[in-house]
């Protein structure tokens, strides 16, 4: 059968028709901030994809802001959230000041990441959660690329936060993946406030990669109990045209 007759032409259409018929509609999860939302194709974070974030400097070995991160994203998705971890050391209350309720949040502990990325994947393809989140500190591309395969199909959120026990193991972190998007986050100090206390904490957010998109810098402060995110009061009151965010090349 020629590539060009009709019957052949129907026929991959018919196989297109049946794909689309089971694979959930595509879409996007916007963060509600224009100056973030504007770098990322469609305005927001796609579903029905893979996306990693990790922690810079001392924070890839807590995890601690990547893990905020996530909660923001997940927090703001409807239903239940996986989250899968190796280490039992996630802090709920920090999770519910990021907008995840505890209510919502289904741990998973696996012994080794080997389970973790069995119970991910597993995660992804019930379909039935807001989002997926594994802790993992080692990522391959064959890993990535059947977790962002099974998150596709099924229209599922995953949020891989990339967590490692030695400093020198983040360079891992370079490898490529099949990730649709990955983040590094760093904390920065919190403003100073005009009566004594402490003000809202701030992050220096690097969008490293962006599948069809630029990458970007962004100062931000953290997020909130509604999982948003915010310009910090200096920066909110210039135009964007005068934003100074500093692209980078597409990893």
């Amino acid at each position: 059968m020629s590539a060009a007759s009709p019957s052949f032409q129907a026929l991959r259409a018919e196989i297109a028709r049946i794909e689309a018929g089971r694979r959930p509609p595509g879409g996007v999860l916007p963060f509600g901030l224009a100056a973030l939302d504007r770098r990322l194709p469609a305005g927001g974070l796609a579903l029905g994809a893979l996306h990693e974030v990790a922690g810079g400097g001392d924070g890839a070995i807590d995890g601690a802001v990547a893990a905020l991160f996530a909660a923001g994203v997940a927090a703001r998705t409807q239903g239940p959230v996986l989250w899968c971890v190796t280490r039992p050391d996630l802090f709920a209350p920090a999770l519910e000041q990021a907008g995840l309720s505890s209510n919502r949040v289904i741990y998973v502990e696996a012994e080794d990441e080997a389970g973790l990325l069995a119970a991910f994947e597993d995660g992804l393809r019930h379909g039935g959660f807001g989002a997926v989140v594994g802790e993992v500190a080692r990522l391959s591309m064959t890993a990535s690329r059947r977790l962002q395969l099974v998150a596709e199909d099924t229209g599922s959120l995953g949020l891989a936060v990339r967590r490692w026990r030695r400093q020198a193991e983040a360079a891992d972190f370079g490898q490529p993946t099949a990730a649709a998007t990955r983040w590094r986050v760093t904390a920065l100090p919190s403003a100073p406030l005009p009566v004594p206390g402490v003000g809202r904490p701030r992050w220096f957010v690097e969008l490293i990669r962006c599948r069809a998109g630029a990458c970007a810098d962004f100062e931000l402060e953290a997020c909130d109990e509604t999982g948003r995110l915010a310009l910090p009061p200096h920066l909110a009151d210039r135009s964007a045209a005068t934003l100074a965010w500093t692209r980078r090349a597409v990893a």
